[in-house]
């Protein structure tokens, strides 16, 4: 099979290039390198890079002509600020609509999108919430852009699947409390948490479930979570003990942020009942593997798709 992954070398694309190469698929990626990382890929008789911006719409008509790609694994997006609204929407709206144009002029068998559960809005109207809520994504530029985009895909007549996520981590995590919260703690300055809860799926247990969907399981919209929720103190606590401090360093508790939310529980019960049971890995076991591979590699900088107030980031 013949898989086009876009973002293929920040976290959840490089994961998944990784698996499909290593049962002999053969994989092109495209990434600007925003948040992605040319080390996150090995040389590979099989795998093609390509450094581009998937926004250039030529550039991509290129690459699917030469490609030909049976299926499409789109996973770029830019959510590293959340008050860039032209490149979200450069990126997510334009680049995303590129990619989905150029999947339906070039017959593209399968399409896989990941979404964010910032679609259901700051104040949803069910817990945990099901795949029939409303989508109300005006909180985030990063909700609006992505979601446009999942509506681009859902007119276009392609045979799709659409992962709605829960909070994905583990190596190679480049945004949101995890990555924040180690380079905090090896700078010796002080984290906060606050009493929001989320659900904390590891990367390589969505990575399997996306092979299955290329392979052909599934159409539509599904939730990619583990159907339960942690306070955030507890990753913070998982990150300390990974970390091997000999004193544990408390955590500031601080009130929740204006876009900030409680908590948004996906329902994952058709994803269960379509890709069957998911063995999701431990916290305990993803932070892990987060730690060393940021001990290894470094952080690219304290990036959330959340606004956070000058006293939050010193």
């Amino acid at each position: 099979m013949k898989i086009l992954i876009t973002g293929g070398l920040g976290q959840i694309g490089s994961h998944v290039a990784e698996m499909f190469l290593a049962r002999g698929d053969e994989v092109c990626v495209i990434d600007n390198l925003a948040t992605g990382r040319k080390e996150h890929l090995e040389d590979n008789p099989n795998l093609r890079v390509e450094i581009a911006s998937i926004a250039d719409n030529d550039l991509v008509h290129g690459l699917f002509e030469n490609f030909r790609p049976d299926c499409v694994v789109h996973a770029a997006a830019s959510y590293k600020d959340p008050n860039d609204w032209y490149n979200d929407s450069l990126t997510n709206c334009v680049g995303g609509s590129n990619i989905v144009k150029a999947s339906v002029n070039f017959e593209v068998k399968r399409f896989i999108y990941f979404q964010t559960s910032l679609c259901y809005g700051l104040n949803p109207i069910e817990q945990p919430i099901t795949l029939s809520h409303p989508k109300l994504p005006a909180s985030t530029s990063y909700a609006i852009t992505k979601t446009a985009n999942e509506d681009f895909l859902e007119i276009s007549g392609l045979d799709f699947v659409t992962f709605r996520l829960a909070n994905v981590i583990g190596p190679r995590n480049v945004a949101g409390p995890l990555p924040i919260f180690y380079q905090r703690l090896k700078d010796g300055k002080q984290c906060f948490v606050t009493k929001s809860r989320r659900d904390f799926v590891f990367v390589k247990d969505l990575a399997k479930v996306v092979l299955q969907a290329c392979d052909g399981i599934g159409y539509g919209a599904y939730h990619f979570s583990s159907g339960s929720d942690v306070p955030i103190e507890e990753l913070y606590n998982a990150v300390v003990k990974a970390m091997g401090f000999s004193e544990f360093p408390k955590a500031e508790i601080k009130e929740l942020g204006e876009d900030d939310v409680v908590s948004i529980l996906l329902d994952p019960s058709r994803t269960f009942e379509d890709f069957g049971e998911i063995k999701f890995t431990p916290i305990e076991e993803t932070v892990s593997q987060a730690i060393s591979y940021f001990k290894e590699f470094g952080t690219l900088g304290e990036y959330t798709h959340l606004r956070l107030n000058k006293e939050k980031s010193d």
